[in-house]
């Protein structure tokens, strides 16, 4: 069994893993997700897997002993950490992660100035790394440091059985806040504005929004990226899985980033310009 420590709460994450188990050959095996994401009640997003939530009232040392006693009861063949090497506050140590046989981290792009100092004293080691994009030189650094291997890995996306028609035209896709929304809104039209243009915009979110203009329509799909193919533009924030579902359609991308507590948005959207 697969137990996969995914405590980032958006999307992306959960994104993220079965991109992952895709990649590898994985996805069949039977797979437990310790989460916190909202999005894990979604069953298009968890693929049936099994999910756990940690009690939402711990601190870091509580969520350490908690984490440690629910991996030994586990007692997974492999833990997957996704992201955040020692867990989202920096609650993941040697010991508690011991319960796993095999340990493997997904590492990604971190604001590592931020992060550095939630690492604990005894962070876990991990048998393998994939590291998914390009790292920042101190991040790939503690990465090495603390894996006894390392390997590149571009991840592909499980196939989509009926996928959604799209709806062509202009695509602004974000599974984030309402502000975040309106604001990449605001960023199409005044894009159509300066090339004098009037695309059809349709948003595709988990949620619609409260306000969400008349002339824009709204689709909640998941996954969004077989969608991208028959767009004419695809608006969207610069996290990870958006950046690299849409390598193939790069001309057709325009990406606004957003400030993030450890996601180095403005990095990863400075590299694909």
């Amino acid at each position: 069994m697969i137990v996969a420590y995914v405590r980032g709460d958006g999307l992306g994450h959960l994104t993220r893993l079965r991109a992952f188990l895709h990649t590898l050959g994985r996805a069949g095996e039977p797979v437990t997700l310790l989460t916190a994401s909202t999005y894990a009640t979604d069953p298009r997003v968890i693929a049936g897997y099994e999910v756990v939530r940690a009690p939402g009232d711990l601190d870091r040392t509580g969520l350490a002993r908690w984490t440690a006693a629910t991996l030994a009861d586990l007692a997974p063949d492999e833990l997957v950490v996704d992201a955040f090497p020692a867990g989202l506050r920096g609650e993941l140590t040697a010991a508690s992660v011991s319960g796993a046989a095999r340990v493997v981290h997904l590492a990604r792009l971190l604001r590592w100035d931020a992060y550095r100092p939630l690492l604990p004293a005894d962070p876990p080691r991990f048998d393998r790394t994939y590291v998914l994009e390009p790292l920042a030189a101190e991040h790939l650094a503690h990465v090495r440091a603390h894996s006894a291997e390392t390997a590149p890995l571009e991840l592909s996306e499980p196939p989509v059985a009926c996928p959604a028609a799209s709806p062509g035209g202009w695509l602004v896709v974000h599974a984030g806040p309402e502000g975040e929304v309106q604001e990449l809104l605001r960023y199409a039209r005044d894009m159509a504005a300066l090339e004098n243009v009037r695309p059809r915009l349709t948003l595709v979110s988990p949620r619609r929004p409260a306000h969400l203009p008349g002339d824009v329509g709204h689709l909640d799909v998941y996954p969004a990226w077989p969608l991208f193919a028959q767009a004419e533009r695809v608006i969207t924030a610069a996290g990870f899985n958006a950046v690299r579902q849409l390598a193939p359609w790069r001309d057709r991308h325009r990406m606004l980033p957003f400030p993030r507590s450890l996601d180095d948005q403005f990095t990863r959207a400075a590299r694909h310009r």
